[in-house]
């Protein structure tokens, strides 16, 4: 076969590799380049991952391409970030930059020409009665099929996924017996390829400050201010500055860019029992495809190793999730990732509604 391995300069990549080639296999190593160095808002140069790339390359013997997609992504996954913050949704980068991006463009411009494409993702590909699904990793707490639950049949068909059936440790293990460069590097964390992010600051850099007032849901009470709504998400608790919490960010009035807070205790805007998703989107197919009424199902709202339970109600608008125990913190645009009962298939995704 021929293989594709993105390559990241990270530990988990490094260990597909070698998995791969313990396996016989001599797969063409491909770096994916947005230019995040140059943004003023990350402290995770990109010349530290080309050179741990460069010696995974140099210590198999094998080739490593750089492909430049940095066009691609600020047009295309930035851009979609920044219209929902202004829009006042939690956008999820990460989803997008794998539907378009790692698994969109690169597909295109040169995984088309392999059989296949590995990653370093924590997720598996299952196949039953002649197709592929998307299947949960058996670490729980690394599983990134939330982040993955964008993607199309055609995508998932060609991915490969070796760390699918390991623990973190294990990777951790297996990458210092063989003395792997980076075997000791720290996961990285935030927003994709951006590396450890400033947040705030790459929000400001598009949309700016203007100050507006927190006020308390419940009294009209104003609590403090704020620099703009954009800098909130529905949910949040730290970063806002007010004293006698703990308060949560419940509400957005984005015309007015008022804030509204509350400890959220027993608040309807703090705790919900549903959802609905836009654009609902499975991955394969409808496994429920003629089945009326609510289907028993587990799901995500974020990104966390727990799985809650509910029911999938198909309607002609699209789809809503009935939780069976409240939800804290339900944020609009970020994502609903529906599986099976038994939270091992990824059955697809839709964005969280108002």
């Amino acid at each position: 076969m021929d293989i594709a391995v993105l390559l990241s300069g990270g530990v988990d990549s490094s260990v597909v590799v070698h998995l791969l080639c313990e396996q016989g296999y001599r797969p063409s190593l491909f770096y994916i380049k947005i230019g995040k160095g140059d943004a003023g808002y990350t402290d995770c140069p990109a010349e530290e991952d080309m050179e741990i790339a460069s010696a995974i390359a140099r210590r198999y013997g094998l080739s490593l391409e750089v492909v430049d997609l940095h066009r691609e992504y600020w047009d295309r996954v930035a851009a979609y970030a920044i219209d929902r913050v202004r829009r006042g949704f939690t956008p999820n980068p990460d989803v997008m930059c794998n539907k378009l991006i790692k698994f969109g463009c690169f597909e295109q411009q040169v995984g088309k020409d392999f059989d296949f494409t590995a990653t370093g993702h924590y997720a598996a590909t299952v196949r039953r009665q002649g197709k592929v699904w998307l299947g949960t990793a058996l670490d729980r707490v690394k599983d990134q099929t939330d982040f993955l639950a964008q993607i199309d049949y055609l995508q998932i068909s060609k991915l490969m996924f070796p760390l699918g059936g390991l623990m973190k440790r294990e990777v951790r293990d297996i990458a210092l017996k063989a003395k792997l460069p980076s075997a000791r590097r720290r996961d990285s964390q935030g927003i994709c390829f951006l590396g450890k992010i400033d947040y705030n600051g790459f929000v400001r850099r598009f949309l700016g400050e203007k100050e507006g007032r927190i006020v308390e849901l419940e009294t009209g009470k104003v609590l403090g201010v704020h620099r703009g709504y954009w800098f909130h998400t529905i949910g949040q608790r730290k970063g806002l500055g007010l004293g006698g919490g703990p308060w949560f960010v419940v509400r957005k009035d984005t015309e007015e860019n008022v804030v509204y807070v509350s400890h959220g205790y027993d608040t309807e805007q703090q705790y919900g029992h549903g959802f609905r998703m836009r654009d609902f989107h499975f991955i394969t197919e409808n496994p429920w495809e003629g089945v009326k009424g609510e289907i028993p199902v587990t799901f995500k709202i974020r990104h966390t190793p727990e799985f809650a339970r509910g029911r999938l109600v198909q309607e002609a608008a699209g789809c809503r999730i009935v939780s069976e125990e409240r939800l804290q913190g339900i944020a609009p645009g970020q994502f609903g990732v529906v599986y099976d009962e038994a939270s091992r298939l990824c059955i697809g995704s839709g964005e969280i509604g108002l």
